[in-house]
């Protein structure tokens, strides 16, 4: 039918004639378009109509491939996946200068939803309680509503420590989230969530890559779950006569580890991300480490967390400061 429906424009008028002698002359009678032409009352006419009415549904099919596809962005924004959006180098520039960035300084962001401990994290980090002065603000509702930096109170480590406000408020929609925050500017990003691995997490995880920045996962408040599990086990400190809480610990603990590790591997593959180890700490414990006390026996993955940020920082980017 393309080739019978071919026409040629000169002067606006369309040129057919050829083309219907063409077809009376080949005697062609098995195909219905061709007959139809052939039979019609103004041959001329058909063909046109004809014509416009291919021309008509391509217009149609590109239409509805495009609400579909403005659908599918919809469905996107809607599940908290952000657009591929790029920063500029102006934009990258204005985002340095907002948190004080600085060469010979590495650059630790602690990001996430909203509620996960991140102030209590970066407090512990620098080995300061949470009342202390000049430690980060920490409350029961979302209290950081802008990047906070706090410096690293040991010379021997020139790190900032920055606070970022959690995702998933309405100040901070999920998709917006690391590009608002200007994220792609940091030399390294630690990933908090407490009780569950979101979507957000996941974008987070998504953009760093993009922009080959370093990443690490951490679930935060293990004392308190591992304390929940014990909880649902049964324990009542009440009814222990000292021998029932540490083997129901042990288990209570290896149950929550277990756990966390299997989700946060199954949530990665699910949003095609690589595997990647979930480091599960407590501030309390994470504080005894940065104090130089002795450790507690219910450490978990704290002195590991801490060892292995320090040798990113130190192998990455810091060289000595000088003292002139």
């Amino acid at each position: 039918m393309g080739q019978v429906l071919a026409v040629v424009t000169i002067a606006g008028i369309v040129v057919v004639k050829a083309v219907l002698e063409s077809i009376r002359a080949s005697n062609i009678t098995k195909n219905p378009t061709l007959q139809a032409i052939d039979k019609a009352e103004d041959p001329e006419d058909f063909v046109q109509k004809a014509t416009q009415e291919v021309a008509d549904k391509a217009m149609a099919d590109k239409v509805q491939a495009a609400e579909v596809a403005r659908r599918e962005a919809e469905e996107r924004l809607r599940n908290g996946v952000q657009p591929v959006v790029l920063p500029t180098s102006g934009e990258v520039e204005a985002a340095k200068a907002k948190v004080d960035y600085q060469e010979r300084i590495f650059h630790f962001a602690v990001a996430g939803v909203a509620g996960t401990g991140k102030s209590s994290l970066i407090n512990a980090f620098r080995g300061l309680r949470n009342n202390e002065r000049g430690a980060a603000g920490v409350g029961v509702v979302e209290t950081t509503s802008k990047i906070g930096r706090y410096a690293d109170p040991n010379s021997d480590n020139p790190f900032v420590w920055y606070d970022i406000p959690g995702a998933g408020t309405l100040s901070q929609p999920d998709w917006l989230y690391f590009n608002n925050q200007g994220l792609y500017v940091f030399d390294c990003i630690i990933v908090l969530f407490d009780n569950r691995f979101t979507q957000t997490d996941a974008a987070i995880l998504a953009n760093c890559r993009r922009f080959q920045i370093p990443t690490y996962i951490v679930r935060s408040k293990a004392d308190s779950h591992i304390r929940n599990v014990l909880n649902d086990m049964g324990y009542d400190p009440d009814e222990d006569d000292g021998t029932q809480y540490q083997p129901l610990y042990v288990q209570a603990r290896e149950q929550f580890v277990a756990a966390t590790r299997a989700t946060v591997q199954r949530n990665l593959q699910d949003a095609n991300l690589p595997d990647q180890k979930v480091y599960i700490v407590s501030s309390r414990n994470l504080l005894t480490i940065t104090k130089g006390r002795k450790l507690s026996p219910e450490i978990i993955d704290e002195f590991e967390l801490m060892k292995d940020l320090l040798e990113e920082a130190r192998s990455r980017r810091c060289r000595p400061v000088s003292t002139a």
